[in-house]
């Protein structure tokens, strides 16, 4: 491997947001482009101008660098292989689409796009397979003249098929799931290779971009395997090599075991909305690297350049990749718990700004009570949207207490412990920490109850919940004012 000139591609359509599993593929390219000291080339295919979307590929291009990813050539790193944009090469398409025509292996078709579908009906009412069938099958020349001539009278636009050879077969020793074998006659026919608008299709320009960019490797979805005898098909009739191929497993949902969907609204996809919800993209990319990729020995967690380091393709799964979301959030835990405080403290407090709880541009005091908080719940952190949820007491009261909680509060205990803290309480200096600890702990010896029964009613009485972090520290960012309220009321009720 090292002897050859590696250079991969990761090559989006801009027709929407960086998807999941296009950015495993991109970090799977990239990792075997580094690996072996080659080239990762971003191209973006935006042939079809129809479904781009305005922001798509500054969607591909800001949450690839966000995960980490860098590149040595692409529409905003040019190099000698420009350009990086499909719709900014239709010239270098042209003339090898013309060569085609005029060697006899492409022809103009003219069937409208009516007729196509009605042909498309009759066959599976026949219980076939839709394929394209040869429209001029069975015309003399002079017929076949005449028919083209009417279409053009009539002002039909053609697109360029691609003679598809008969009785060939085409082959490959796939990088990930080994040999594969097509039939010329399974894959539906004459294909289009240009569009009515004169862009070319995906399977002829990906074929010409990887050739003319002089790309090794093609790794790639599963979903692909049946595009690639027709590309195979094309890279015979220009006379080029083709690349290597990998076609990567499915990414499948956990929780189903379909095959993940863009429309599977169970699952978030989308490295954006992963973003939005406070995920650090160390954790992301070490989770979505591990989604068909597997290293030596039990460890799971690990940094960029260690991904580089002991990358191997043959590693690549041939079997499903599942996406287990609790695994994602245990993952990016790990990163939380590790990160600097100042970090997730900016993620966090943005979450609570955008959420309402604070406000935006607040006060120093209000952002030092805000650390404080943050802090208290950095290592239950998932992801730093939590924050609104787990802090929910501390703006907008307590919940309403569950039936086991009140269970706990039923002890002859409960009361005691209660009124001995609202003395203790009043008669602090500050509400504090240190002091919250020390009211409790003479609480403990005024009552001689300790442990579990002197802990969790003061917890269900201020909080109105059985499990929390630290509970001094909790009080202290409570407040005197709200932990006195919550405990007389408390009082009240048990009295």
């Amino acid at each position: 491997m090292a002897k050859q000139k590696i250079r991969v591609r990761y090559a989006p359509s801009p027709t929407g947001h960086l998807h999941i599993g296009n950015a495993r593929t991109a970090l799977f390219n990239y990792l075997f482009a580094r690996h072996y000291k080659g080239k990762f080339i971003l191209r973006i295919e935006d042939t079809d101008q129809s479904r781009n979307i305005a922001d798509g590929e500054k969607s591909q291009i800001d949450n690839l660098k966000w995960l980490g990813m860098d590149w040595d050539e692409g529409p905003d790193k040019p190099g000698e292989y420009g350009p990086y944009r499909q719709s900014e090469r239709k010239g270098i398409y042209q003339p090898l689409i013309d060569q085609l025509v005029a060697e006899g292996k492409a022809y103009e078709s003219y069937m409208t796009e009516e007729e196509l579908a009605a042909q498309r009906e009759e066959q599976k009412a026949n219980g076939e397979m839709p394929h394209y069938v040869d429209e001029y099958a069975g015309l003399s020349p002079e017929q076949k003249e005449q028919k083209i001539a009417d279409a053009k009278a009539a002002g039909i636009e053609p697109v360029i098929r691609f003679k598809v050879p008969t009785n060939t077969t085409y082959e490959w020793d796939d990088l990930v799931k080994g040999h594969i074998s097509f039939e010329s006659e399974t894959i539906g026919g004459d294909f289009v290779i240009q569009k009515r608008d004169g862009m070319p299709t995906y399977n002829f320009a990906v074929v010409v971009d990887d050739h003319m960019m002089e790309i090794s490797h093609v790794f790639r979805g599963d979903d692909h395997v049946a595009n690639t005898p027709k590309q195979l098909m094309i890279y015979e009739a220009l006379g080029w090599d083709a690349p290597q191929f990998g076609h990567m497993s499915l990414i499948i949902n956990t929780e189903t075991g379909k095959k993940l969907s863009k429309r599977d609204e169970s699952i978030l996809q989308f490295i954006e909305q992963y973003r939005s919800l406070g995920y650090l993209p160390e954790a992301m990319l070490n989770f979505i690297i591990l989604l068909g990729w597997s290293p030596v020995g039990e460890s799971e967690i690990f940094t960029l350049r260690e991904f580089v380091k002991m990358y191997d393709e043959k590693r690549l799964s041939k079997s499903p990749a599942a996406f287990d979301a609790k695994k994602l959030e245990w993952i990016n835990n790990q990163y939380v718990k590790a990160a600097d405080e100042d970090r997730i403290m900016h993620s966090a407090l943005l979450q609570l700004i955008n959420a309402g709880k604070i406000e935006k541009n607040p006060a120093p005091m209000t952002v030092e009570w805000a650390r404080k908080l943050i802090n208290l719940f950095k290592r239950q952190m998932s992801y730093t949207a939590q924050i609104v949820e787990f802090t929910e007491l501390f703006f907008n009261g307590p919940e309403n207490i569950d039936e086991e909680a009140k269970e706990e509060l039923a002890t002859d205990d409960a009361l005691p412990v209660l009124k001995a803290l609202e003395k203790q309480f009043s008669d602090l200096p500050v509400f504090d920490t240190v002091n919250i600890l020390a009211a409790i702990k003479a609480v403990q010896k005024e009552t001689g109850i300790k442990g579990r029964k002197l802990w969790m009613p003061i917890r269900i009485a201020i909080t109105h919940e059985m499990h929390g972090p630290e509970l001094p520290e909790s009080l202290e960012l409570l407040g005197y004012e709200l932990s006195m309220q919550h405990l007389r009321a408390m009082i009240e009720e048990l009295s």
